[in-house]
């Protein structure tokens, strides 16, 4: 090159020990974030000059990497989702770990693309897999794939169902048959299995929502009824989803009845057990799965309860051929080697949409390694019991009453008195607007509750007992400031 040629343009550091102490820096302040957690509000509000921030044109010349984490710290840091925080308790969503980040951070240094190719991030992934089917009572055999979460691991399974049961040749014909496809799951089934329908290409009009009993669990009878009547009418039945923890109260229906069920009637069984799967890690909440082992499928995230940085949803299905057969391609970038970079056989590309794929199986390989099964799940049992705890307290109260039945770390809740459907809605942004604690409200037989969904390890007893003092306390101002909707009619 002429000396007088200008630089060749890169993006690595010009003063690599510079950069090495902001990393440094910077890893220090985010380790000291999570240390101090308990020091800050749940959550609040981003102020507008936060928000402002991010109304700005492209930048197009460059500022110091010390300029950016400032940045970072002033205008994103302190307005985040909450969820590392032990009283987020608004949503079934997992609070990472210091080893997660650490593992994020790695990962992200090795920048693998896991979307196939002869490298140990294959290999990594094939583990968890592994190790997936043996927390699940799987085949060794069994065949998965980490994606973004459960909503696109449940549109996996359904994929794959819809191919076994129509074949390979839907793929290129489209669902040109004469018998229209049917699914079922209940009503308290999540959203995004109707989602899942329609972009396979079955439509939700088709999806039966069948309903449930007085423990939030699928009825069997309307099911077995359902199905009948569609065969009778030329439909055909082909997917039955149990839910394992529903998003409203955590309520698992009889999984092995709908392994009975979909046996005789050979229909393909799959379980959404986006958090609730993850039982079968506590000895004493894995008998509320039973059967899970002789489902199909199951789709369930690493990021919920096992508590791995999110994103690490998982798709796991017993027969690996039928997987393959749904998502394989035979395009000639994709070609197998004998030997070298493009060796191997199955590559995770061949087994769901994305050929582009993040390094998911490190952080939560390095999960499992550094905590082992045993303490996750230990984890997993203690929110179940904190959950009961906290029943237990809205029983006693004079002010609230238990809104649905407690099966595993969800609790539903709402004042006894008048008005209280507008009044729970306003308890629980009162406690957000202080930045006290973070329920959320659902809606359970028509009625708006406060829903406590206790998912975060940090999370203990004594949080709980500060939870209910903080739910009195608003409840108490909130009666008093709104007379008029207390005297309405419950």
């Amino acid at each position: 090159m002429s000396p007088d040629a200008p630089p060749e343009p890169n993006l690595d550091p010009d003063d690599w020990d510079a950069f090495r102490r902001a990393g440094h820096r910077a890893l220090d302040d985010m380790i000291e974030h999570l240390a101090t957690v308990r020091d800050r509000k749940v959550w609040q509000a981003a102020t507008p000059d936060a928000l402002s921030h991010f109304r700005r044109s492209l930048p197009t010349a460059p500022q110091s990497l010390e300029q950016t984490l400032a940045q970072f710290d002033t205008f994103i840091k302190p307005y985040d989702n909450g969820n590392d925080h032990p009283m987020f308790m608004g949503w079934v969503h997992g609070a990472g770990t210091p080893v997660g980040m650490i593992a994020e951070m790695l990962a992200a240094g090795l920048n693998a693309n896991c979307g196939g190719r002869n490298h140990i991030g294959i290999a990594v992934e094939r583990q968890i897999a592994a190790w997936a089917s043996q927390i699940f009572g799987f085949p060794d055999n069994a065949s998965g794939l980490f994606v973004t979460g459960t909503s696109v691991a449940n549109l996996v399974a359904m994929l794959v169902a819809r191919n076994a049961v129509l074949g390979d040749q839907v793929r290129q014909n489209g669902l040109r048959h004469d018998r229209q496809l049917t699914a079922y799951a209940s009503v308290e089934a999540h959203g995004c299995i109707a989602k899942a329908t329609e972009i396979a290409g079955i439509g939700s009009r088709h999806l039966r929502a069948i309903n449930v009993d007085t423990n939030g669990a699928m009825r069997m009878d309307d099911l077995a009824d359902a199905i009948r009547e569609d065969r009778a009418n030329g439909r055909q039945p082909f997917l039955v989803v149990g839910t394992a923890g529903t998003v409203n109260t955590g309520a698992i229906d009889d999984l092995g009845a709908l392994a009975d069920l979909c046996r005789s009637e050979q229909l393909w069984f799959h379980v959404d057990g986006a958090f609730g799967a993850l039982c079968a890690l506590a000895p004493a909440l894995r008998p509320l799965i039973t059967g899970i082992e002789r489902a199909d499928s199951v789709a369930f995230d690493f990021h919920k309860w096992a508590h791995v940085p999110y994103d690490a949803g998982f798709a796991l299905v017993r027969d690996p051929a039928a997987h393959l057969r749904t998502f394989g391609s035979s395009a000639t970038y994709l070609n197998r080697a004998e030997s070298g970079l493009a060796a191997g056989d199955v590559w995770p590309c061949d087994l769901g949409p994305d050929l582009s794929r993040g390094f998911r199986a490190l952080k939560t390989w390095f999960t499992f390694c550094v905590f082992g099964a045993d303490k996750i799940g230990a984890c997993i049992a203690h929110t179940c019991d904190l959950a009961k705890l906290l029943a237990r307290r809205i029983s006693d109260s004079d002010l609230f009453e238990v809104s649905a039945p407690v099966t595993l770390n969800i609790v539903c809740l709402s004042l006894k008195q008048g008005g209280r459907d507008r009044l729970n809605e306003r308890i629980v942004r009162d406690l957000h607007d202080r930045g006290l604690a973070a329920p959320s409200t659902t809606v359970i037989a028509g009625r708006t509750v406060i829903r406590a969904a206790i998912v975060n390890h940090r999370t203990t007893a004594d949080d709980i007992e500060a939870f209910v003092a903080m739910l009195h306390t608003s409840a108490t101002r909130m009666l008093a400031e709104n007379a008029a909707l207390v005297a309405a009619p419950a």
